[in-house]
């Protein structure tokens, strides 16, 4: 089971907002007429300091290119408050080692890392690991399975595993280390039908266990119910709609589903007048089957006060970085501060707190409790 969630509920709390950096540090021309790591270190740093609370980065199987976690790394120890946040896919990936290098986000971090735990069909991505691509539903409990044995490994080293007791030569406190024993052919460690290979992963993790004990892991919430990624395994959902009129409905439709614990955060894709250029020109023949937001800064802050009423958070999409990133910076994140409606940024805080989640306990922290007192 997945470990227990204690979230302060919304109740008028000021929301968030995260910036996709898709295609910075790996792409053509950046902000600023960077390229490479210099256009993700320039897009980073701007975000953060146009106020932006969370950073993520899209991933996708391209040639030549660092993936989304090791760009969310890069990134890590050039910032101090925005979160960071990396798409990585549970179906052609390792469950160990996932979590490992989830977990080393989040010290590099200083705490801020969280995880997009994707799951979507890639024929290219099975060939590459060789095996049967992946279809339907079994994506989704392929997903659950890897988040939780992800969870458990997080949890595999308790808080004050490392000792560095000099005196009698001791690193670790072997006690506070524990076997997580997964095995994805058993019925009761997987959703009913799992599809996908045998496997199983002992433990413990390599790692000590995360600054944050857990890392947020965030999904979409297409993904997220019965049959699919339990609503207790994930702590934050991405809502999307096709038209912004829709949106704030689903987010209530959505929340109502997922109970309070879970946050929910929106998706908007955004083109802006930008440096003499009308949004709506700029935004024609572009379709993502997000709701997407054309016009001037003013309108788009009012849109994302409405939207920051219902929703946690809201995710932008920017067209350009190089351009909506200016615009947002300038206009649209002033101006929601100065609404109320959007909380300032918390200096030395993790992407935890910016959830409104307690730090949690070990799961495994009582057998070594219960040991000490035999």
């Amino acid at each position: 089971m997945s470990t227990p969630k204690h979230r302060t509920a919304k109740a008028g709390r000021a929301g968030f907002l995260a910036i996709e950096l898709d295609g910075a540090g790996w792409d053509g021309t950046g902000v600023g007429g960077d390229t490479g790591f210099a256009s993700l270190a320039g897009a980073v740093l701007a975000a953060e300091s146009a106020g932006f609370h969370v950073a993520t980065f899209a991933d996708a199987p391209v040639p030549g290119r660092a993936n989304a976690l090791q760009r969310a790394a890069y990134a890590g120890p050039l910032t101090r408050t925005i979160a960071l946040v990396p798409e990585v896919d549970t179906v052609y990936t390792e469950p160990f080692h996932v979590s490992t290098q989830l977990a080393s986000l989040d010290y590099v971090s200083g705490g801020r890392a969280g995880w997009i735990a994707t799951a979507a069909e890639s024929p290219e991505a099975a060939a590459a690991v060789g095996r049967g691509n992946v279809t339907g539903t079994a994506l989704a409990q392929e997903a659950a399975a890897s988040i939780e044995v992800s969870r458990r490994l997080w949890d595999s080293w308790e808080d004050g595993a490392v000792i560095r007791d000099v005196a009698t030569g001791r690193y670790i406190d072997v006690d506070k280390l524990h076997y997580v024993d997964f095995d994805a052919s058993a019925g009761s460690e997987t959703p009913a039908g799992f599809s996908g290979p045998a496997y199983s992963v002992k433990g413990p993790s390599i790692i000590p266990r995360p600054l944050q004990g857990q890392l947020p892991v965030l999904a979409a919430a297409s993904v997220v119910g019965a049959g699919q990624v339990a609503a207790d395994a994930v702590d934050a959902v991405f809502v999307t709609a096709p038209t912004p009129e829709l949106l704030a409905a689903e987010i209530r439709d959505v929340r109502d589903r997922v109970g309070a614990s879970v946050a929910v955060i929106a998706e908007l894709d955004v083109v802006l007048d930008s440096r003499g250029q009308v949004a709506a020109e700029r935004a024609a023949g572009t379709e993502s089957g997000r709701a997407r937001y054309a016009g001037t800064a003013a309108g788009l802050a009012d849109l994302l006060e409405l939207l920051l009423a219902e929703a946690d958070g809201v995710r932008l999409h920017p067209a350009s970085l190089a351009a909506e990133l200016d615009e947002l910076s300038r206009l649209v994140l002033p101006d929601l501060r100065r609404r109320g409606v959007l909380r300032a940024p918390v200096q030395d805080g993790t992407f935890r707190d910016l959830l409104g989640l307690t730090r949690p306990a070990s799961r495994y922290a009582h057998s070594s409790t219960a040991a000490a007192g035999n």
